[in-house]
């Protein structure tokens, strides 16, 4: 079977290949109709951009070809859509957050697993199984980060930003690559599939943080406003 996303672009053809497919827009028109009756849309509806340009713009071919877009591809979802909807739709306690993070972090790296994730390319149902354990373990890893308390949330979520920088720089530093699925497809863009891969490893290690930062900074915000209303 060929990856979900079609053949591995080209250069000069990667801008014009959208992914159109009827499923994938009806899903996501579904779950912009839900992301309507949230109790904050604006943040919802930005977690489904977040996802139709993961899905629907060129980035989906141009992560057959490249592995490093693909890590951009993993972190617009794991790290902007999962805690945009997490936003959306707030959990009231957080009473799993150790779990949540522990699968949410299980479920990226064995994602990164060469075996797992050459063969979720190359089949379009475990493409998906990917993607939606990827988004699902998120979502509930960041529901259970926004609605701990202070202190936790603030570890788990430097927890979350190091495990990720963690792995970019394992990536960054593999001798070799890693990944048989982009063994033929990165030469076309004047890369080598150890380059592409460190550049990934580089992605997710340097710019990939940045939304962990980013949120990890809005929490201890959240804690010095609950602080200050304290005293």
């Amino acid at each position: 079977m060929s990856s979900y996303c079609g053949e591995p672009p080209l250069p000069h053809d990667w801008l014009l290949r959208w992914n159109l497919d009827p499923v994938l827009l009806l899903g996501l028109v579904i779950c912009a109709a839900i992301a309507l009756r949230s109790e904050r849309p604006r943040l919802a509806l930005g977690g489904v951009g977040v996802l139709a340009i993961a899905f629907v713009s060129p980035l989906c071919a141009l992560s057959v070809a490249l592995f490093s877009a693909r890590a951009v591809h993993h972190i617009a979802l794991v790290a902007i859509a999962a805690p945009l909807i997490a936003l959306a739709f707030p959990a009231r306690r957080s009473g799993q957050l150790a779990v949540a993070l522990l699968v949410a972090t299980i479920t990226l790296w064995l994602w990164h697993v060469p075996t797992f994730y050459d063969r979720a390319l190359a089949n379009t149902a475990l493409y998906w199984v990917m993607q939606f354990s990827l988004m699902a373990s998120a979502i509930w890893m960041w529901r259970n980060v926004f609605a701990a308390p202070p202190v936790p949330a603030l570890l788990a979520a430097i927890f979350a930003m190091a495990q990720m920088g963690m792995l970019g720089a394992l990536l960054t530093f593999a001798p070799d690559a890693l990944y048989a699925a982009h063994a033929g497809t990165t030469l076309a863009w004047g890369i080598g599939p150890l380059a592409d891969q460190q550049l990934a490893g580089l992605i997710m290690w340097v710019p990939g943080v940045f939304p962990y930062a980013i949120l990890t900074a809005l929490l201890a915000r959240r804690s010095w406003m609950q602080a200050a209303r304290a005293t």
